[in-house]
């Protein structure tokens, strides 16, 4: 939690001074570079780096048996999601799930139905195995994807939710759980134009 507190805090500084220095009409610039993969989506359908490759996209890490953050920021993604579609901005959605030998197509397409109807451009992906997405997340986005080592079934991740430009270069990152979603859909607007 303080690690996620003092990223937002470093994000927060970085755009009062990008808006002393007269505004930035683009989001931040991270400059994290994703990763090559290859996983499954809850249509059985194969999503790649490089099919994601010329669009904006949104990007999460959920799980269908959580017990506390998950379903609000499915629902705050849901509701980002009805935004963009309202304001015309074509922008994807990608949640990586965290549980992988639980959350196969099937649990992730019953999971997400919960909080939209439109699932064309929202992709839940697994396929994968729990080591290979704490890899995966902690060298692409910087982030955790742990399975947790007390027993419980309630798996260790963060709520951060990231912004990703079209060649696959994550340029901000935000709290899922407590987001500002004019600013997020702005952001996402400058990005894909």
């Amino acid at each position: 939690m303080l690690k996620t507190r003092l990223v937002l805090a470093g994000l927060l500084a970085l755009a009062l001074l990008a808006t002393g220095c007269g505004g930035a009409k683009k989001p931040n610039d991270l400059a994290w570079e994703i990763q090559d993969f290859a996983f499954i989506d809850q249509n059985g359908q194969e999503i790649t780096l490089e099919s994601l490759k010329g669009e904006v996209w949104l990007a999460d890490f959920i799980f269908t048996n959580c017990t506390s953050v998950c379903q609000p920021m499915t629902y705050n993604m849901s509701k980002i999601q009805k935004m963009l579609k309202e304001k015309g901005i074509k922008a994807k959605i990608v949640s990586f799930t965290v549980d992988p030998e639980r959350d196969s197509p099937e649990a992730l397409k019953q999971f997400v139905s919960k909080f939209t109807d439109d699932q064309s451009n929202w992709h839940l992906l697994t396929g994968y195995t729990q080591e290979e997405i704490s890899k995966f997340a902690k060298e692409s986005f910087r982030t955790i994807a742990e399975k947790p080592t007390d027993g419980s079934d309630q798996f260790i991740h963060q709520t951060l939710f990231y912004l990703v430009d079209q060649n696959g270069i994550i340029v901000k990152a935000y709290n899922g759980t407590d987001l500002d979603f004019d600013e997020v859909v702005k952001d996402t607007k400058a990005l894909a134009g």
